[in-house]
């Protein structure tokens, strides 16, 4: 490896690997009917890009937008790549693919740093933060080091941190973009890594910087969808305020060229004017991680923050404010009581929270559950790496350990949560409930090419809601019911009626993979499936899938 690599015009080709088709979050039924190819744009790829010298070239593919050809990688000095657990196939295929074409590859994001082991075949595994630890690497490769691994627990200072380099991407591309603000989480929940990657004294960038990386998008003519993609937005309320009173001033002035979404925890119910300070902003969507409507297995796990809020109430604050729920619900704790399917599906029904995450628990490594399972001798240990399955994620792999309730029972139990909730009589109810209570102040204008598109948006889901047999009547019904007692609604019913075709879908895909799971567990028998998950899983997942 020569020293130019790093002096000299260096081509570098960053590549986001595919995600499942069937994700929670690959909303392709949507993409296809708005225009676009993909939910949303890889930020951590373009972040690498804003950290590395800028004088290299750079080329960025989606996989979930566009192939991977041999000529983009022949084109390359330099290969990057980084992702997720729900990656590490697609990862670990894409290092093999570029090696034999020569391409030297480096890889980070979160799946490496926690399991650096599985991708040790890259030629320089930069893990962690990456304004930590990308500086370390361009040293050696200023130095002509051709391989090596750059570790650090030490934190990022977010002050420091680079605009991303969103010139790389088509916009057309995407239904959204995203932007962090805030990095670690003040909570303390016991299956969550992102305090374990990230730490639990929340960093953030100054205003200043969040609204110059606004004015870079907009200057870049990008307009609409704007994701705060912080795992706990309101980490820090009094921070969080500051931001949002200076973004009110930015984007009154500029004319409201975005609406936004984001992530925090259900305590945002309780603050009046945090509330209508994201109501000035225009924010419309917000990822509640609601887990349980058991309050025992709330405290047990160390979600402490949700005990004391009923979640109907806080969905139907934060409606009263134009804000709509996404819910994050999780079955297969400890603690679970019997009834906890009947209790789950009731707590989505009374709440109204149509975009509704159902998942498996998952022990994500190094958290706190992870430690305790190990404790307990009841962790499996490859069960979060690649071991012949297509998808690692928590709506068709979970549960990777020994359970106390039976597995079977736990399955059968998530089996018939997702199937209730997604009905398209439950479904619709939802889309009922909350486009009556919404109370929007959209100020987001769309410009005319985009209002176009929405329109023929809209025609699309008339169409393939309304005069499909499964939702043709639930369809209607809603669409007239909203449009007469409150037409603000009208924009998030038919929104929410565009969602359904991509939850159905998602729907059949993991009942049909559940139902095959418990099927092998019947055959094989949950001890023998224990025993030997704990002591040789590939001969048991081989087994699995052979029955």
């Amino acid at each position: 490896m020569s020293k130019d690599l790093f002096y000299g015009a260096t081509k570098c080709l960053l590549v986001q690997t595919k995600f499942s088709v069937f994700s929670f979050w690959n909303y392709q039924e949507v993409c296809d009917i708005v225009g676009a190819k993909y939910p949303a744009a890889p930020l951590g790829l373009l972040t690498v890009a804003g950290l590395l010298p800028q004088h290299w070239i750079f080329k960025l593919v989606d996989e979930n937008v566009e192939p991977l050809l041999d000529e983009h990688l022949h084109w390359a000095d330099i290969v990057c790549t980084g992702g997720m657990l729900p990656q590490q196939k697609s990862m670990l295929e894409f290092i093999r693919r570029a090696h034999k074409l020569g391409c030297t590859v480096v890889v980070g994001g979160p799946d490496p740093t926690s399991q650096p082991d599985l991708y040790s075949e890259a030629d320089f595994l930069v893990l962690g933060e990456g304004e930590i630890t990308i500086p370390i690497f361009l040293n050696d490769l200023r130095d002509g080091v051709k391989g090596g691994t750059y570790s650090s627990l030490e934190r990022a200072d977010m002050q420091q941190a680079v605009i991303p380099r969103f010139d790389l991407i088509r916009f057309r591309d995407y239904i959204m973009l995203g932007l962090q603000y805030i990095r670690g989480c003040p909570f303390n929940c016991e299956f969550c890594d992102v305090i374990e990657l990230y730490g639990r004294v929340p960093r953030f960038k100054t205003t200043e910087q969040l609204i110059r990386e606004l004015q870079y998008l907009y200057d870049l003519g990008y307009r609409g969808h704007i994701d705060m993609v912080d795992d706990n937005f309101i980490g820090n309320k009094r921070k969080v305020k500051e931001l949002l009173k200076e973004m009110k001033r930015w984007t009154e002035e500029h004319h409201y060229p975005f609406y936004f979404s984001t992530e925090a925890s259900v305590n945002l119910a309780d603050d009046d004017e945090l509330l209508q300070l994201m109501k000035d902003v225009d924010f419309r969507y917000v990822f509640l991680g609601i887990e349980t409507p058991d309050k025992e297995t709330l405290i047990l796990n160390q979600k402490t923050q949700n005990v004391n809020t009923a979640v109907e109430d806080a969905v139907k604050k934060l409606l009263s404010y134009g804000l709509i729920t996404n819910g994050g619900y999780i079955i297969g704790f400890d603690s679970e009581r019997t009834g906890i399917a009947d209790q789950m599906i009731a707590s989505i029904q009374e709440s109204g929270v149509c975009m509704t995450m159902v998942g498996l628990l998952y022990a994500l490594p190094h958290t706190q559950l992870t430690n305790r399972l190990e404790a307990e001798g009841r962790l499996f240990h490859l069960a979060s790496k690649t071991v012949g399955t297509d998808d690692i994620d928590q709506m068709t792999s979970g549960l990777n350990f020994k359970t106390k309730t039976p597995r079977s029972q736990i399955l059968k139990n998530y089996i018939r949560v997702i199937d209730t909730v997604f009905t398209p009589s439950q479904y619709y109810k939802r889309v009922i409930f909350t486009s009556l209570l919404i109370r929007p102040g959209y100020k987001f204008k769309p410009g005319f090419t985009t209002w176009l598109k929405m329109m023929r948006s809209f025609l699309k889901v008339c169409y393939r809601a309304g005069f499909s047999r499964a939702t043709g009547l639930h369809y209607w019904k809603m669409f007239f019911l909203v449009l007469f007692k409150n037409p603000k609604g009208l924009e998030t019913a038919v929104n929410l009626a565009t969602m359904f075709l991509h939850f159905r879908k998602q729907k059949k895909y993991i009942v049909s993979v559940t139902t095959e799971i418990i099927a092998g567990l019947e055959k094989t028998g949950e001890e023998a499936f224990n025993r030997k998950m704990l002591g040789h899983p590939r001969e048991i997942v081989s087994e699995t899938q052979d029955a």
